[in-house]
C-alpha cells in the first residue's frame, strides 16, 4: 500500500494538494482514502473515501475506558467519576487522532492513502512521537516486570508499598500495541513526505527543515510541490514585480532539490554493495588519510625535512650548547 504524507509551510496550499492528490488517484482507477479534518467535501467518486480524525471523541473514548478501569481506586479516593457530556477535548489531543487515524488507512484495504498532516514543525514532532512514547512507556513500566505479577502481594507486604495493577500493565500494553502500529506505518517502505512549499524566502529555509527531519525519521522526500504560483504574462509592473521575484526564488528551490540526497536506508533493508556504494571499505594501500584539524601536514617541531639542508639558529653552531649568561 502507497501512503503519501503531504505537508509543508502554513498557507502553502497543503489540503489542497491533497485533496487533489486524492481524486487525481482516484480519477485514474485506484481506490484511494484522503485523512483530511480540513478539505471540503470532495465530489462522488466511487473509488474515493474521505476519513475526518474525531479528536474530541476519540479523548473522550480514552478518557473514559482509563476511568472505568481505575474506579476501584478513584472510589477509594471518593473522587467523583466523569460523565461523557461533561468532557471537552484538551489540548494536545489532535495529533493523537491524527495517528489513530493514520494507523486506521493502513488498515483499510486501499491502494493508496493520502494524509493531510499540520505544518512542517507540527508534522517532523508528529512522525517522531510514536517512537518517543514507546521508549518512555518501556522506562517507566517495563514488560518483564509482569512477569512477577503472581509475587505482586507478597512484594507489595514486604516493602510496603502498593504494586502497580494489572489493568496498568494491560492498559500500557495496548498504547504500545497502538504505537507500534503507527510507527511500523511510517517507516513502511511504500510511505512518503510530500512537501508543499510557496516560493519565497522561507521556502528554501523550509526545505532545508524537511530534509534534516526527515533524514532523522528515515523517510523518502517526494519531489517539492510549489503552489500559489503568479501568472508570469501579467502587464501590471507590480505584479510582474511580484512574479519576477517568485521566479527567482523558484530557481533557488529547483537548484536546491537537483543537490538532494537520498534517505537513509531502513533498517532491515538490503544496503548496496560494491566499491562506489556508501560505506564500503576502500581497497588496500588506498584508504585517504583523515582530514582533521588535529593532524599536523607540516615536520614536528625541531624534526627535519627530507631534502632540505638543516641551518642551525642564529648565534648557534651546529652541535653546541649555548653558555648560561652570568
Amino acid at each position: 500500500m502507497r501512503i503519501i504524507l503531504v505537508t509543508g509551510l502554513g498557507g502553502a496550499g497543503r489540503t489542497t494538494v491533497a485533496a487533489a492528490t486524492a481524486l487525481a488517484e482516484a480519477r485514474a482507477g485506484r481506490r484511494v482514502l484522503l485523512v483530511s479534518e480540513d478539505a471540503a467535501p470532495l465530489p462522488d467518486h466511487d473509488g474515493l473515501r474521505l476519513l475526518r480524525p474525531r479528536p474530541a471523541e476519540d479523548f473522550r473514548r480514552e478518557f473514559l475506558t482509563l476511568q472505568d478501569r481505575s474506579a476501584t481506586a478513584l472510589d477509594l479516593l471518593g473522587a467523583a467519576p466523569f460523565e461523557d457530556a461533561e468532557l471537552t477535548e484538551l489540548p494536545g489531543s489532535r495529533p493523537f487522532a491524527l495517528l489513530r487515524a493514520l494507523r486506521d488507512a493502513a488498515e483499510g484495504g486501499h491502494d493508496l492513502a493520502v494524509v493531510d498532516l499540520p505544518p512542517l514543525s507540527e508534522a517532523l514532532a508528529l512522525l517522531a512521537l510514536p517512537e518517543q512514547l514507546r521508549r518512555y512507556l518501556r522506562r517507566l513500566l517495563p514488560a518483564e516486570r509482569q512477569a512477577a505479577r503472581a509475587l505482586r502481594p507478597m512484594l507489595a507486604q514486604l516493602a510496603g508499598v502498593p504494586m502497580p495493577a494489572q489493568w496498568l500493565y494491560e492498559t500500557t500494553a495496548r498504547w504500545e500495541a497502538e504505537l507500534a502500529a503507527v510507527q511500523a506505518v511510517v517507516e513502511a517502505p511504500g510511505t512518503s513526505v510530500r512537501l508543499v512549499l510557496e516560493p519565497g524566502p522561507a521556502a528554501v529555509r523550509a526545505l532545508r527543515a524537511a530534509r534534516l527531519g526527515l533524514a532523522l525519521q528515515r523517510l523518502p522526500l517526494d519531489p517539492v510541490v510549489a503552489n500559489r504560483l503568479l501568472p508570469a504574462d501579467s502587464e501590471d509592473p507590480w505584479l510582474a514585480g511580484l512574479t519576477a521575484e517568485q521566479h527567482r526564488h523558484l530557481a533557488e528551490l529547483r537548484a536546491r532539490g537537483q543537490g538532494r540526497r537520498a534517505a537513509p536506508p531502513r533498517p532491515g533493508a538490503p544496503r548496496p554493495r560494491g566499491p562506489g556504494a556508501p560505506g564500503a571499505r576502500p581497497p588496500p594501500g588506498g584508504r585517504p588519510r583523515p582530514r582533521t584539524g588535529l593532524v599536523r601536514r607540516g615536520p614536528a617541531p625541531g624534526g627535519r625535512r627530507p631534502g632540505v639542508a638543516h641551518r642551525p639558529p642564529r648565534g648557534r653552531q651546529a652541535g653546541t650548547v649555548p653558555r648560561p649568561q652570568g
